[in-house]
């Protein structure tokens, strides 16, 4: 079979068998997949062409088993507009999603502790603006420059399929007009304001949360010492509420 034959040969999905022709494969290391298959792929996975079957299948069976991980979420604070950081701080876990049916969406659902790092990326761009004359555009004098700035958001993860989510904060740039060769201040704008404040926001949060419960790791991984109890007199090692083993009285 030549080349152009291969094009349009018939190939079936590796996990649900349909058929597919050319248009509908999406091609893995060692085989293909279906684009509804695909859509069940986490959002932040981007190395579909170099995985294997066997790698796609665990992925697909850690996203199924993450459907009871959404049910049991319980969202206790909230970031951003469009793109949204939900936290449970109850549960110590959190997910990032545009979508209000969380259900169908299927957000992964990280622990606190999965978080290795976040930072803010403003990303700034100029262009000259132009005025229309009979002779076609010319500059103005001085010249005039729009601004444009662009916030993502990027968290780094522990993940066996991703270790980076990044998202935007702004749905639409935020532009600044600036006359001459005068260096603009976007801080002076409202909205510029905002996504930043946004941003850090998000950042200072994700933040805490990480270092509150490797802290708390460390200090349950410490070793134990032997205390006088000043209730009872007993010596003896705190329970995991830092309370005596014989009266129950607090040792703090």
């Amino acid at each position: 079979m030549g080349l152009f034959g291969k094009l349009f040969e018939k190939e079936n999905c590796a996990f649900c068998g349909k058929e597919l022709g050319m248009f509908g494969k999406k091609k893995l290391e060692d085989g293909v997949m279906c684009g509804d298959c695909q859509k069940k792929l986490s959002p932040w996975f981007s190395d579909r062409r170099s995985s294997t079957i066997a790698e796609i299948r665990e992925q697909l069976d850690y996203r199924e088993a993450n459907k009871a991980e959404v049910e049991k979420f319980r969202t206790t604070r909230t970031f951003g507009e469009n793109m949204k950081i939900l936290l449970d701080e109850d549960a110590r876990k959190f997910m990032v999603t545009g979508e209000r049916n969380l259900a169908a969406a299927n957000p992964d659902v990280l622990e606190f502790s999965d978080v290795t790092g976040c930072s803010i990326d403003i990303d700034e761009d100029r262009r000259e603006i132009m005025r229309d004359t009979e002779n076609g555009e010319v500059s103005y004098v001085p010249p005039r420059y729009e601004y444009s700035y662009d916030f993502d958001v990027v968290i780094n993860v522990r993940n066996p399929y991703f270790d980076e989510i990044r998202f935007r904060l702004n749905s639409s740039s935020v532009d600044i007009e600036v006359r001459g060769n005068i260096q603009p201040r976007p801080e002076n704008n409202i909205q510029y304001r905002e996504y930043k404040e946004m941003g850090e926001e998000i950042k200072k949060a994700l933040t805490e949360v990480r270092e509150q419960v490797r802290e708390e790791a460390a200090a349950a991984a410490a070793p134990k010492t032997a205390m006088t109890c000043p209730w009872c007199g007993a010596t003896t090692i705190p329970d995991a509420n830092g309370c005596c083993e014989y009266c129950g009285g607090a040792m703090g």
